[in-house]
């Protein structure tokens, strides 16, 4: 542990944070588990986060956010709006925002958005509505995401943009007085519909967004609760510009992303109890809950209550004997997160698991379908990879082996799972990449372990 400015926390958190260089490699070793039980609670959904703290900037007045996410995204977020002008400061596990209302200040550096997608692309909404110009950029990972996806829209609405080739970072954003649009959007994408409701802010008219398939809504509750009037119908949503926000004060409920990984590590053990509370139950989030209910676990969501439109519970957790399924078409885009770990726990199924149309994991901070496919092959399993997704044979024995996190949290996370059923130990190296989403997580998943 070191002294950091976000309190104490492991030093590769902290290295991440400050953007200093953390250790090449580091690698974590996952021993064999006998069971799987117990009672946790998450830090902060990493989705809200970044709203809530995007929308605290341009709000008037003091936001604060309790259990705000610990993960170096968020912290990337921050740094952010820090470089715009928006001061903050954390307080234990809460961060105030001292909001700088709709007019930030030019930037006299480029915009590190360090590994996020999330902030590179909801970031770049507020910008476009800004009478100046920006440059945001990141780590090799995120200067290879696609970002023709807001370039497109943004610059329908009167902002001009460079990039690198192929739509890329870094991206330049030269914002100013904007026009409302009605955008259908190619892509089924809850961080470009966000982006495009923040930019319909600054806008002369009623922006509308279009989508192909429903994405999670965080983006709406947020800007709710912040005081913007939304209309929403079905799979649009509209937006009036010229709205002012007010600050508010908020707990974050648990990260339900997050949540998966360990609910997915009850579903190995027939005999695990597992209760989390206080956890992120957004209906267009927890599409998983069904999914893992399907394969043969027993959940129970208890405690309901809502919070800022979001809904937050208690879930207590049963394993199970699990079957098999199949996931594709809006399931697949419900589940896009957690799709790295259901692959991974597959081989332990009784009937496998085939996942189809998820074409968008090949670019996210690894390409994840390839890296699934590569782990589970070093353990042992038998997998069939195709371009849109995996198919994997159920009933198999996967056996330790050295794997790569391939600099991708959600990989990371996954394999620790899966070696929890594995005969032997397993070394994930480059397993420090768990800080982009939840830097306590192999301190969380021990804690819970049987042995």
């Amino acid at each position: 542990m070191q002294a950091c400015p976000f309190g104490t926390v492991p030093s590769a958190t902290c290295s991440a944070i400050l953007k200093e260089p953390m250790p090449d490699k580091k690698s974590v070793v996952i021993r064999p588990a006998k069971g799987f039980t117990g009672s946790m609670s998450l830090p902060g959904d990493k989705s809200i986060s970044h709203r809530y703290a995007m929308l605290g900037a341009i709000a008037e007045g003091l936001t604060k956010l309790e259990n705000f996410s610990t993960g170096a995204d968020c912290a990337s977020t921050l740094e952010c709006l820090k470089t715009l002008g928006v001061k903050w400061e954390r307080i234990g596990d809460a961060v105030a925002i001292y909001g700088h209302g709709p007019k930030l200040k030019a930037p006299d550096a480029p915009l590190d958005c360090g590994n996020s997608g999330s902030t590179i692309r909801m970031l770049s909404g507020i910008l476009a509505g800004q009478k100046f110009t920006s440059e945001l950029t990141g780590d090799d990972s995120l200067r290879r995401r696609p970002m023709a996806r807001i370039i497109e829209p943004l610059e329908m609405m009167g902002a001009k943009t460079t990039a690198a080739d192929g739509g890329r970072a870094p991206l330049s954003i030269s914002g100013g007085r904007l026009k409302a649009i009605d955008y259908k959007l190619s892509v089924a994408s809850a961080q470009v519909k966000t982006s495009l409701l923040f930019a319909g802010l600054y806008a002369d008219g009623t922006t509308r967004v279009a989508e192909p398939i429903q994405t999670r809504d965080h983006g709406e509750h947020a800007l709710e609760a912040f005081g913007a009037q939304l209309e929403r119908r079905m799979k649009d949503v509209s937006v009036a510009g010229g709205q002012k926000l007010h600050a508010i004060e908020a707990t974050i409920p648990g990260d339900f992303s997050s949540a998966a990984f360990f609910l997915c590590a009850a579903g190995l053990f027939p005999e695990s109890q597992l209760t989390i509370s206080g956890l992120l139950l957004n209906p267009t989030r927890t599409r998983l809950l069904d999914f893992l209910i399907g394969l043969g676990l027993r959940i129970t969501p208890t405690d309901l209550r809502e919070q800022h439109g979001e809904l937050v519970g208690m879930v207590q957790v049963q394993g199970g004997v699990l079957k098999g399924a199949r996931v594709v078409g809006e399931d697949t885009a419900a589940l896009i997160d957690e799709i790295p770990v259901l692959a991974a726990i597959a081989p332990y199924t009784s009937e496998g698991i085939e996942i189809r149309d998820a074409r968008e994991l090949r670019v996210k901070e690894s390409d994840r379908i390839a890296s699934v496919a590569t782990n589970l092959r070093a353990m042992g399993a038998k997998v069939e990879e195709f371009e849109d997704g995996l198919r994997i044979p159920g009933g198999q024995k996967l056996h330790g082996a050295k794997l790569d996190s391939f600099g991708d949290h959600r990989i990371a996370m996954a394999f620790a799972v899966a070696a929890l059923r594995a005969e032997g130990n397993t070394e994930i190296t480059g397993a420090d990449a768990a800080v982009i989403s939840y830097p306590e997580f192999f301190n969380a998943l021990e804690g819970l372990v049987q042995r």
